[in-house]
């Protein structure tokens, strides 16, 4: 389904500004877009036009309709950056065949990228607004999603006896937790506190699809692109020693380096197709605040012109969300889990008229629905697996949005 407003008097126009501090602590009330880290991205409010898809092959369609629009319209843009100009946002389904994804023009960009600030308007003038103060929720209860923790672990011991019985080597799979909070959330007090408190993940919001990922699924600037993968998992309390000893435990972890093989090997034979060059190292430790991941940092040249979002859509669904084969492991992950995971774990990110973007994985994250939060939260799970172990991930990743959540500092 597309949706577009008369584009024949349309002028985007980016003009240069003073450094305007927080992104997410400008955003006005409304719909809001956020890809922000290390303080630099973007922020958008409002809504111009959007496009929406069901489809495995579909974000190719929604890059076509993407050039297609930026051809429509006129451009003023001295700033010359990155994410100046005509830019979109995107939230794509986990699983394209029964979920739709969507593409969505903003009214209203703010960004910030090495030094420099601008402000990109879509048709109408609009002046920066103030910094806001956002209300926390002042009660959060918590319910159960599809499963239980003793169901859930039941659907992991089912998974292992499969991967055992060599039907696949991996399947990711999450469960749900849904929150009631008092009064409704307001996703802009979540984007400002997880950007200060996760500085080096990336802050999203799409769609009231909003969190803050530790993994980049791709970034394109001109020819070279980036993909950060992460699988295998350490967190505070695995181990009695310390921070220090899970990370040892993790990074000498048959099970979680093997879960980790699969995704990286995963992005990297897909990227491949798509660049001339392409550098895969050994995985390092990536230190964020609740947990360790083992992280490839992978980096390679393009060949032609594919977008960041062409790129996106050939890359989802990594092992590092679905499994190893992924066709096997995204049939059976409905089965197990008992849910739809709509457009969690799905790439969310940003393209502008280049084709330059970034594009991560809507991990750590919720689905904000008035005052019902519904936050998500996954494990690989191999033929090493343990049900308490993983169990005991989960809940250590669901601390991100429960914190957000919790915080009782204004914004």
């Amino acid at each position: 389904m597309t949706s577009a407003p008369d584009l024949t008097a349309i002028t985007v126009r980016s003009v240069p500004l003073d450094a305007p501090g927080s992104l997410p602590s400008r955003l006005p009330n409304g719909p809001v877009f956020s890809w922000v880290s290390e303080g630099d991205g973007l922020v958008g409010w409002g809504e111009l036009t959007r496009y929406e898809w069901t489809g495995d092959d579909a974000a190719a369609g929604a890059a076509a309709w993407w050039r297609d629009w930026c051809r429509t319209v006129r451009v003023h843009d001295p700033v010359g950056l990155p994410g100046s100009g005509p830019v979109a946002f995107g939230s794509l389904a986990f699983d394209q065949r029964t979920s739709s994804s969507a593409l969505v023009v903003p009214r209203v960009v703010l960004g910030r990228r090495g030094g420099h600030s601008w402000l990109t308007t879509f048709g109408a003038d609009a002046q920066l607004p103030p910094v806001g103060t956002f209300a926390p929720a002042r009660q959060v209860s918590y319910a159960d999603g599809a499963l239980g923790p003793d169901q859930w672990g039941a659907a992991v011991a089912e998974a292992v006896r499969r991967i055992r019985a060599g039907e696949l080597h991996k399947v990711v799979l999450a469960r749900d937790l849904v929150a009631t909070t008092s009064p409704a959330v307001d996703v802009r007090s979540l984007l400002v506190w997880l950007a200060e408190r996760y500085p080096s993940c990336w802050t999203y919001c799409v769609d009231g699809l909003v969190g803050a990922t530790p993994e980049l699924l791709v970034r394109r600037r001109g020819n070279r692109v980036d993909s950060r993968v992460l699988a295998g998992t350490s967190w505070r309390g695995l181990e009695s020693d310390g921070d220090e000893a899970a990370e040892r435990w993790l990074m000498a972890s048959n099970k979680d380096l093997g879960e980790h093989e699969y995704a990286a090997a995963s992005a990297a034979r897909i990227l491949a197709s798509y660049c001339s060059e392409l550098h895969v190292p050994a995985p390092t430790l990536l230190r964020l605040p609740n947990v360790s991941h083992l992280a490839t940092e992978i980096v390679g040249t393009t060949d032609g012109e594919v977008s960041s979002l062409e790129l996106a859509g050939a890359l989802h669904p990594t092992a590092a969300v679905c499994g190893t084969p992924t066709d096997t492991a995204r049939d059976l992950i409905p089965k197990l889990e008992q849910m739809e995971r709509g457009r969690y774990a799905g790439p969310i990110g940003w393209v502008d008229a280049a084709g330059d973007g970034d594009w991560g994985l809507a991990l750590r994250g919720a689905q904000v629905d008035g005052a019902r939060v519904r936050m998500f939260a996954g494990c690989g799970i191999v033929a090493g697996s343990e049900p308490d172990r993983e169990l005991a991930e989960a809940q250590a990743k669901f601390v991100v949005m429960r914190d957000a959540l919790e915080s009782r500092d204004s914004a």
